[in-house]
């Protein structure tokens, strides 16, 4: 939705902050606000199909090396980033390396670099808004 490529932003800037390539992290120094839906599980689906489309979606937005280990799940990634997270509508559960972490809606996360997933349990789409800003990498 917007991205700032640098802090202090440069308000005088006229360009379209949004007019660019989706990327799932944002520049060194700056920021990214989104939003992101997660599906409910479709437990047809095989952890290869999993993978592959989870790959597949990370490559779209140039985060390839965003998934360092998914022994325990093909969605867990990490980001050099802090994240304020904050759950709209729905539920889903925070998937972490050692444990899970059941949301509802308005629940805010601060996910400050961990390795993660986020996994719907439910029967209905989860909306989330989440704010990113650049960090040093854990």
């Amino acid at each position: 939705m917007w991205v700032t490529d640098k802090s202090p932003a440069d308000n005088k800037d006229k360009n379209d902050a949004a007019n660019r390539k989706i990327r799932l992290e944002p520049p060194s120094h700056g920021t990214k606000l989104a939003y992101f839906q997660v599906p409910p599980e479709d437990p047809s689906r095989s952890v290869e199909e999993i993978e592959k489309e989870t790959a597949a979606g990370f490559a779209s937005i140039d985060a390839v090396h965003c998934r360092p280990d998914t022994t325990r799940d093909p969605r867990m990634h990490k980001t050099k980033t802090v994240d304020y997270i904050i759950l709209l509508e729905g539920e889903v559960t925070l998937l972490l390396d050692a444990e899970e972490v059941d949301l509802k809606p308005f629940d805010v996360v601060i996910q400050r670099g961990t390795n993660h997933a986020w996994i719907n349990k439910g029967t209905t789409t989860a909306l989330l808004a989440a704010i990113l800003i650049d960090a040093e990498p854990l």
